[in-house]
Formats: structure tokens, C-alpha cells, sequence
């Protein structure tokens, strides 16, 4: 199964990360409980957080080479927003 293309993305002050995708849709992904995992912990400095970019090919949301969340897990777990 494919899933969609992340197209934008915005990260909000409460490590919330506003995503759209390639179909017109957004979702809205929390980070929080990813600042746990060791991998992710860098980005409780929010001035990384905010830094967030779309990957090329919009296969992911990136912060610099080792941080990186994929366009299934936005996509998967993102709430809607109408």
C-alpha cells in the first residue's frame, strides 16, 4: 500500500508537528512521546524542533541526518484536522 506525500509541514510550540500531505489532507502528529527514545531527545530543544523540513520526495520529516520521522507514521498516526 502506498500512502501519501508529506507536501508542508509546521512544528508548533507544544512539540506538534502540523502536516499536509500531497492529497490535501492535514494532520496534526505529537512528537512528545517520541523525546523519550534517545534517537529523538535532541529535539527537546525547541529551536530543533522548529527546524523540521520535508524530506525530498516528501517520503519523510526531517531534522538533520539522524532524525527523521517517515510520511506511514505521520500519515498513520496523525490526527485529523478537519
Amino acid at each position: 500500500m502506498s500512502y501519501p506525500k508529506v507536501k508542508l509541514v509546521k512544528a508548533l510550540d507544544n512539540y506538534q508537528l502540523i502536516v499536509r500531505f500531497d492529497n490535501n489532507q492535514t494532520k496534526q502528529y505529537d512528537v512528545s512521546p517520541l523525546l523519550k527514545k534517545a534517537m529523538f531527545s535532541p529535539l527537546k530543544n525547541l529551536a530543533l524542533f522548529k527546524a523540521v523540513k520535508v524530506e525530498n520526495g516528501g517520503y519523510a520529516v526531517v531534522w538533520n541526518e539522524d532524525i527523521d520521522i517517515s510520511e506511514y507514521e505521520l500519515w498513520q498516526h496523525g490526527q485529523p484536522i478537519p
